[in-house]
């Protein structure tokens, strides 16, 4: 007669948590990576928060998730170590800033603008006025012409209402100066700059604690310089009137005009 085995009672597992503690784990990274990114919000990287956050749930372990964020981190592709604002936050806030003076210098130079003389946007540092080359100087001059003065001067009465601090930038094509008193179009630019800071402020009595100016040549572009048309775009000079933002990047001035 055999005698049955008897079968030995099966162990209790005591390591199934590890797999839900696991689990727990890996939500609870993606979680904060979700919250990571939200902190650091930038629309450029959503894609990527995205990816991160597709990555985590899809995961077996912590670990692997770890790697994952990081690599992306790492490689420059995640969010930036220094938190930035948005962009369209930055237009957002200046046009909210500006916006009543951008309506009443489209109202003051109406004509001029439809004439194509004058051009005004907006962008996150501020508000722009673009007076084109062809009405108001001579090609490779820095002279105002006398019929641009009172344009000049409705701008001028404009800013008389605005505390914002100004910066008058030139602008040219990118085609080299044959010859003339400029040697090259840095010069021309900046000196172009000069010239209407000077009617601001001598004619119309902008103090010029307010004004700066620069000189860009053709570095800076609005438009192509491949034809006659984008080129006449970039040859202007630029009121920029700063917002909040866009000043925050400039010197700060002394109280003396």
């Amino acid at each position: 007669m055999t005698r049955r085995k008897k079968k030995h009672a099966a162990h209790a597992n005591h390591e199934r948590w590890m797999v839900s503690y696991a689990d727990f784990v890996t939500l609870l990274f993606a979680f904060f990576v979700v919250m990571f990114a939200t902190a650091n919000a930038d629309k450029s990287k959503a894609k990527v928060v995205a990816e991160a956050v597709r990555a985590a749930l899809g995961q077996r372990n912590s670990r692997e998730v770890a790697d994952v964020f990081g690599n992306m981190v790492g490689s420059g592709q995640g969010v930036d170590h220094a938190p930035k604002i948005d962009e369209q936050a930055r237009l957002t806030r200046t046009t909210a800033e500006l916006m009543p003076y951008m309506q009443l210098l489209q109202k003051s130079l109406q004509a001029e603008i439809k004439r194509g003389n004058v051009e005004v946007r907006m962008a996150a540092r501020g508000l722009t006025i673009s007076f084109k080359q062809a009405a108001f100087f001579d090609s490779g001059s820095d002279v105002i012409k006398p019929s641009a003065i009172s344009t000049i001067g409705t701008v001028g009465q404009a800013l008389l209402k605005i505390p914002n601090a100004v910066r008058l930038e030139g602008h040219t094509d990118n085609v080299p100066i044959a010859k003339g008193r400029f040697a090259n179009n840095w010069e021309l630019s900046s000196g172009r700059a000069i010239a209407v800071l000077e009617v601001l402020t001598n004619q119309f009595g902008i103090p010029r604690s307010r004004l700066a100016v620069g000189g860009y040549a053709d570095v800076a572009p609005i438009a192509s310089n491949d034809t006659e048309e984008g080129r006449a775009r970039n040859r202007r000079v630029d009121v920029v009137i700063l917002s909040e933002y866009g000043a925050t990047n400039e010197p700060n001035p002394s109280n003396k005009n």
